[in-house]
């Protein structure tokens, strides 16, 4: 964890009589997340993750607690939210909006395999039939809109040819709009850490702290970007394949986003190396922070540019 807010036996003990999942048997910080405090819960009930929230603030926590209520009601593999005696999802601990969820099984895959990949998509495409009918709205916080205005403020600190290149990238991703495209609910970060698999299976989807309202493929394209990537930044042809395949048993693309794919795909990975890119050169202030390799992204937009086969 990047960020901590310490959590004792005797303070979860108050916090429990809130719940009626029963009384503590241990405690255990779960050393992973970048911005909350996480923690395993085991009670006389079973086992949940306890989250502590770090920077949003409870009012802002709605959107996306009532989604994976709202996906666990309707059989998507996430982790449901648990309710309080007061039937409130988020309540507060040690001074941070917190939240209980069921603990889902399996673990997370640094090298998965097709078969693997292919329960994905499939899991994919079902969050986002499930999704309509989720009435929540949040707008992309990190999209084009939000690119834009980030990226200038990286030029002067990088390279010159690699500035080049992600002013390049900005241009042709400036020619294209993707509102014509289905739109939906998407997850926005499903990072393979984002997924625990059972097996081959999909045990839960995590981490629902980027979703938001954007298009349905541009979810799937940051999806193939690191379920199918090697560490040359291509895509593993097998990999993606099964991934969209799995996909596309449950949602088949349109002709249009059959069309805009090879774009989406590079608009995928520049979110990420634009991000990566910021909290490389401008880390926050006060917090002990992890930056990762803002190049992936830069090799992954860079094979993207090079291939004439997108799997579709």
């Amino acid at each position: 964890m990047s960020v901590f807010t310490t959590v004792t036996a005797e303070d979860l003990g108050p916090f429990l009589k809130r719940y009626s999942i029963g009384s503590l048997l241990e405690l255990k910080g779960i050393a992973a997340g970048i911005t909350n405090t996480n923690y395993f819960v085991t009670t006389t009930h079973g086992r949940y993750v306890l989250t502590l929230f770090e920077n949003l603030a409870a009012d802002e926590l709605p959107f996306y607690v009532n989604l994976m209520a709202h996906l666990a009601h309707h059989g998507i593999a996430v982790a449901a939210p648990i309710a309080n005696l007061d039937d409130q999802y988020v309540d507060v601990l040690n001074g941070r909006p917190t939240l209980l969820v069921q603990c889902v099984p399996g673990t997370v895959v640094d090298e998965p395999n097709a078969t693997q990949c292919a329960e994905v998509g499939e899991m994919l495409a079902q969050m986002h039939l499930a999704a309509r009918s989720y009435r929540g709205q949040m707008s992309n916080p990190r999209g084009a809109d939000w690119w834009n205005v980030t990226a200038p403020q990286l030029f002067d600190l990088m390279d010159k040819a690699d500035a080049e290149q992600l002013r390049a990238e900005l241009s042709l991703q400036a020619e294209h709009h993707f509102d014509g495209l289905p739109q939906g609910v998407i997850h926005a970060d499903l990072f393979r850490d984002n997924v625990l698999l059972n097996g081959d299976h999909v045990g839960g989807f995590i981490d629902f702290y980027y979703a938001c309202n954007d298009t349905l493929l541009y979810d799937l394209a940051i999806t193939l970007n690191d379920w199918c990537v090697t560490e040359s930044g291509d895509i593993d042809s097998e990999r993606a394949s099964a991934l969209l395949q799995g996909y596309q048993a449950v949602r088949t693309l349109q002709a249009d986003e059959i069309a805009a794919w090879p774009v989406l795909l590079r608009a995928a990975a520049l979110r990420f190396w634009v991000s990566r890119l910021y909290d490389f050169h401008k880390p926050a202030a006060g917090e002990m922070t992890f930056a990762k390799d803002p190049l992936h992204f830069q090799r992954v937009i860079s094979a993207h540019a090079e291939r004439q086969d997108f799997w579709l």
